[in-house]
């Protein structure tokens, strides 16, 4: 991985100018050297996302108890999930035992079953459904940037994502009073489980690193009004680890600066469907290369690593 993200404004493809293919090229280029890019250019509107940061935070500001009515499995379809300080280890996905990571989160995704959405904070339902929608939208442009840099038709993936399982999660980061255990950080290496993930992120003192091919770790910039991508693990089953998904981590600020180092996040994991079949692309496969994975049905994937990270194997 080089030392600096790239960041490329997608502009030009979104109005169909002579600059589409130039942003075709340095997508697929961060794809196969990084596997992590910054976007401009998009399309998401600010008020959006102002919205679901505003009630999310005050979300998480609500007293422990209060938090605790929202579950993080339920018998609403749609519902909200929330997870509390030190429920996940992502770490674990990758078969590393650590603490449980300092964060709590808040999840939602129409495919998934949650508990009801509180009346307060007001306007939480509506601001989360409105960036959903335009999240699902800027996603779809992204399948298609990723189809042309693989040299397949725009619309190429589409059919796997029409009953597409996707989820949006917000991510509080807190002050640290004090010292975390041994191995324990915000949140522990991992790589994601579907095609791409949309992050929204916030500077701070202790923040977002990915792994360069070095095994180095390197600073992912938050840059005002842009969106951090990064592809994840289906993407790279197919196309047979030519696009690699890049360990990522979130890390404690120093002691020095843990007062005013909370942080938040708002990620966009884009889901194929449950029944899709991940298999590898043959474009990416030749007797020098050969296929390295077995297909694999991407709802049972997704589901074997969910119980990774929550500790539920063998449960």
């Amino acid at each position: 991985m080089r030392a600096i993200i790239p960041v490329i404004d997608i502009a030009p493809f979104l109005r169909a100018d002579d600059g589409a293919a130039d942003v075709v090229e340095s997508v697929r280029a961060a794809c196969a050297d990084t596997g992590f890019f910054v976007i401009r250019g998009h399309r998401v509107s600010a008020a959006s996302t102002d919205a679901i940061a505003a009630t999310s935070r005050a979300f998480f500001d609500l007293p422990d108890a209060e938090k605790a009515r929202i579950k993080g499995t339920g018998d609403e379809p749609g519902g909200l999930m929330y997870f509390p300080l030190e429920a996940e280890a992502l770490a674990a996905g990758r078969g590393v035992a650590t603490p449980g990571d300092l964060k709590q989160s808040l999840d939602y995704g129409p495919g998934f079953d949650g508990s009801a959405w509180p009346a307060a904070p007001a306007g939480l339902h509506a601001a989360w459904l409105a960036y959903y929608a335009e999240m699902e939208v800027l996603a779809g442009e992204l399948r298609c940037i990723f189809a042309l840099a693989i040299g397949l038709p725009e619309g190429f993936f589409d059919p796997f994502f029409d009953r597409h399982h996707s989820s949006l999660r917000v991510l509080d980061y807190p002050d640290q009073a004090s010292d975390p255990e041994p191995g324990q950080l915000r949140a522990g290496e991992h790589t994601d489980y579907g095609v791409l993930t949309i992050l929204r992120s916030q500077s701070s003192s202790g923040g977002l690193q990915a792994q360069s091919r070095a095994g180095e770790w390197v600073d992912v910039p938050a840059i005002d009004g842009t969106y951090v991508i990064n592809i994840a693990d289906a993407l790279m089953r197919w196309t047979n680890d030519a696009w690699r998904s890049t360990p990522h981590r979130v890390v404690n600020p120093p002691a020095a600066s843990r007062s005013g180092s909370r942080r938040q996040s708002i990620a966009f994991f884009h889901n194929p469907n449950v029944d899709a079949e991940i298999a590898c692309l043959d474009a990416f496969c030749t007797p020098a290369n050969p296929r390295r994975y077995e297909p694999v049905v991407y709802g049972q994937y997704a589901e074997q690593r969910y119980r990774s990270a929550h500790g539920l194997d063998g449960a």
